[in-house]
């Protein structure tokens, strides 16, 4: 959804979502709040209601935490990309690589060794493993193929 990635960019990049706080009455509980909130803090009392909503935004830059998963896969990210910046200069970006064969063994086997009656869980493991790389590896094979 464009929109949704559209609202993202914009708090990557300014910290705020235009026209999120319209109300007049939404605004004046933000500088209420941010008054009692920092009514103690030195210099505060003396700062207009300007540098109190700037105080808010750069607040809100330093403490929203966003999480955003996306296929690399396509044109779409590419356009996406392109669109809006702020997903690429103002995120740290992970990309995930393929997992060890001994992390795939572990993790089968903790989720696999509480479950009741299931014969031969260490077959039941490798099976799981084997599934999974081969599947990692088809996906490379199929990426190459159709050079997407």
């Amino acid at each position: 959804m464009e929109a949704f990635l559209e609202d993202i960019n914009n708090v990557l990049n300014n910290g705020e979502i235009p026209n999120l706080y319209s109300l007049p009455e939404d605004i004046m509980e933000v500088m209420d709040n941010m008054r009692e909130v920092n009514k103690n803090a030195p210099g505060f009392k003396n700062l207009g209601d300007a540098e109190i909503w700037q105080d808010f935004i750069n607040k809100c830059k330093n403490n929203v935490h966003i999480v955003l998963a996306m296929s690399p896969i396509g044109e779409d990210i590419k356009r996406r990309l392109r669109m809006f910046p702020s997903l690429v200069n103002c995120c740290a970006i992970d990309w995930f690589l393929a997992w060890p064969h001994d992390a795939l063994m572990s993790v089968a086997d903790v989720f696999l060794k509480d479950v009741e009656d299931l014969p031969e869980v260490e077959g039941i493991v490798k099976i799981c493993v084997d599934m999974q790389t081969r599947v990692t590896a088809l996906t490379t094979k199929y990426f190459s193929e159709s050079k997407i």
